[in-house]
């Protein structure tokens, strides 16, 4: 009798507190979601309810002028072109480079090991400034190229560690072994073998960096002059402040006019600049986790 009492209250303590944690956990997830739903509806919607706080959950009055303005500028669908394949090609080139040499450094047989670590540590905390990087990229001659928003930034030492770590704790020393035992060389097994069996990493350094890529402007503010290389963000900010600029010259109706234009353009620039690197995390979400796990463990 004791024991079923015990385990009555054993279970009903597990259910409150499953009604805890998903109650939590709800809360959690709507206090994230409403924010981007409101960014949403507010660009469908009139500024007028926006500021006036009339739309909350759906819009009031459908309206597309933001979306109109945002796609009549003559740059916007270059740029767009430009951040697409800014994050392509970077992303394939920083998993071209960060993982192999994750991969190297969680080898023990690699020669000067601690020391090649040690020489991707150090970045991480010590950086040359900005001016010596111009001149740097300036005189290799990348200044104002498509190439300048791919390779200089390509490596990440962090992204390099999270990788080591991943080998370290999810391949097997004996696969290696095995491999030589068949004639295996370290080309051949790191690409016929690791790579498959890496595809959590691949999936999470690759989310990260093409992220990073999709929302960078300040590296294209600094090392881009033509308008014809520019990405999305950076014109999408001088849109902006341009509408805001032509606010503080105008009076009266034109003003409001120009206040209300801008404002559906901004809610609309969101929407655009992020809807399709969302979309990117429910295909990924699995090897993320999992990546994100296995290459936190302590090596």
């Amino acid at each position: 009798m004791k024991t079923k009492k015990r385990e009555r209250h054993m279970n009903s303590s597990e259910k409150i507190f499953n009604f805890f944690v998903y109650g939590v956990a709800i809360v959690l997830i709507l206090l994230i979601i409403y924010p981007l739903w409101f960014v949403i509806i507010a660009s469908f919607s009139d500024p007028t309810d926006v500021g006036s706080g009339q739309v909350w959950l759906l819009p009031n009055d459908w309206r597309l002028d933001g979306y109109a303005r945002l796609f009549e500028q003559s740059l916007f669908w270059r740029s767009y072109l430009n951040t697409i394949m800014y994050t392509v090609v970077g992303t394939l080139v920083a998993l071209f480079v960060n993982i192999p040499a994750g991969y190297a450094l969680s080898r023990k047989d690699l020669f000067g090991r601690k020391w090649v670590a040690i020489v991707f540590i150090v970045p991480m905390f010590v950086s040359g400034g900005l001016i010596p990087i111009y001149l740097t990229i300036k005189n290799v001659g990348l200044l104002d190229t498509f190439w300048v928003m791919v390779i200089p930034f390509a490596v990440s030492s962090y992204n390099i560690i999270v990788a080591r770590t991943f080998f370290n704790n999810s391949i097997p020393a004996g696969l290696w072994e095995a491999a030589q035992v068949d004639g295996c060389g370290t080309i051949r097994y790191f690409i016929s073998i690791v790579l498959p069996l890496s595809k959590a990493i691949l999936a999470v350094i690759g989310l990260w960096t093409a992220v990073g890529i999709w929302n960078s402007w300040f590296n294209a503010l600094i090392y881009l002059t033509n308008e014809n290389l520019q990405p999305l963000q950076l014109i999408l900010r001088r849109l902006l402040i341009s509408n805001q600029l032509l606010q503080t010259q105008a009076t009266g109706e034109l003003a409001s006019e120009l206040r209300a234009t801008a404002d559906m353009m901004k809610y609309a620039a969101i929407v655009v600049s992020t809807a399709p690197i969302m979309m990117l995390y429910p295909l990924l979400q699995k090897y993320f986790n999992q990546g994100v796990m296995i290459g936190a463990l302590k090596e």
